[in-house]
């Protein structure tokens, strides 16, 4: 919660001076005011290593943020002015980051500043696409349109992007309920095993040799192979910080057999939606094309998006360097050639994000059915191999009494 230095007086005059926390200067004020300090000064105090609010990405959750984008625009169609909409927003939010938010942009407006202003601010709550949308709809008197129009932007992006979840999800979670598995019987019962085999004797077969092997490198190297998960989890979120890391990075992701495609579909369909969006709301394309570059999420696409608008800069056209691109099929360097030609480029643009978006729609259950047989038969062969391993030589020793 932010921190504020105050200096003022009391109801009985005497000087008081100290620092008072609030979810916002208006809240601060609220509070000394009910303490009885009439301050003369409020100064918001920067926040250190100790006191500052750690958060990763968006601290608000997407369902909160279309949820108070729907209801913004109803309330702004219904004649409520932006000040007072926003002051019933930032009590009505069950989300306590957006509430400071809007708290601060509602004293923003209050002095005299537009709410793109204000919102441009709250960088970490607002990003870019909301807030050039907003002063979009502000020139055209059409912020409650802009508004809706943001709402099914975020509410694509997010069905998306929960459909690509779950169909990474579930074979992450197998994986993981395999690993422990294969762990727990090499570590616990493999060698429970081992010493009543060594105790009868006789020559162990070649399956069971392996097997006691890999029981004895985890058993004794736990560690280092804990520590090597770590420092690869490390290094991949380094990898990510840095643009020309990221590239090779979201370059091999994109490049991997059945995942590859699926993510390849789901970032097309957020960058063509986003686009349309930012067209039909009569964003420059330069600045539309900036914008998508920084909230697209994946550097392969992004480094092409700056080359074409580097391309429209000298004159030329918006697709070509998409041409020459793999990971632009050529079914979208066509709708957009199209939308050019014809000045519809936003409507094309939903047209391809409409087919990308199912695309990613068919191609999570069709994983999702090829993947679930698939780890079935890895932990069923995985299980198999430390059971033979021990069956085996059992009925070895047992066919030699």
């Amino acid at each position: 919660m932010p921190q504020f230095r105050y200096k003022g007086r009391t109801n009985t005059g005497l000087p008081k001076e100290g620092t008072i926390s609030g979810q916002s200067r208006k809240k601060a004020i609220q509070k000394l005011r009910d303490q009885g300090v009439a301050q003369a000064t409020l100064d918001e105090v920067q926040p250190t290593f100790l006191n500052k609010e750690i958060t990763f990405g968006n601290p608000v959750k997407l369902g909160d943020f279309v949820l108070f984008l729907r209801q913004f625009a109803t309330l702004l169609k219904s004649g409520v002015s932006i000040v007072d909409a926003t002051n019933i927003l930032s009590k009505q939010t069950s989300s306590k980051p957006l509430m400071r938010a809007l708290e601060n942009v509602e004293e923003e407006l209050l002095s005299g500043m537009s709410f793109s202003e204000a919102a441009e601010k709250q960088k970490n709550i607002f990003p870019p696409i909301f807030v050039n949308m907003v002063r979009a709809g502000e020139a055209t008197g059409s912020l409650d349109e802009a508004l809706e129009q943001l709402a099914v932007q975020f509410e694509k992006q997010h069905d998306t992007k929960q459909k690509v979840k779950s169909a990474l999800a579930y074979p992450i979670i197998i994986a993981i309920v395999a690993t422990v598995v294969v762990i727990f019987l090499l570590t616990s019962v493999v060698p429970m095993f081992a010493s009543m085999l060594s105790d009868l004797g006789g020559e162990l077969p070649a399956i069971t040799v392996f097997v006691l092997t890999v029981s004895n490198i985890v058993s004794t190297l736990w560690w280092l192979i804990l520590i090597a998960v770590i420092l690869l989890a490390v290094a991949i979120w380094i990898m990510r910080k840095n643009d020309d890391t990221k590239y090779y990075l979201d370059y091999f992701l994109l490049k991997l057999p059945i995942f590859g495609l699926l993510l390849q579909k789901a970032a097309l369909a957020r960058m063509s939606r986003t686009l349309s969006s930012l067209f039909s709301s009569s964003v420059p394309i330069l600045q539309s094309l900036k914008i998508v570059e920084k909230v697209i999420g994946n550097e392969v696409i992004a480094r092409t998006l700056k080359q074409s608008r580097d391309s429209l800069e000298e004159g030329k056209r918006l697709t070509e360097p998409m041409k020459d691109n793999w990971v632009f099929p050529p079914l979208v360097v066509q709708m957009i050639s199209i939308g050019e030609e014809t000045g519809s480029l936003d409507q094309m643009l939903g047209k391809v994000a409409d087919f990308y978006e199912k695309e990613v729609e068919y191609a999570t259950d069709r994983l999702k059915a090829l993947i679930e047989p698939l780890l079935i038969v890895i932990l069923a062969a995985a299980v198999g191999v430390i059971v033979i391993s021990i069956i085996v030589p059992m009925f070895q020793i047992y066919s030699e009494i």
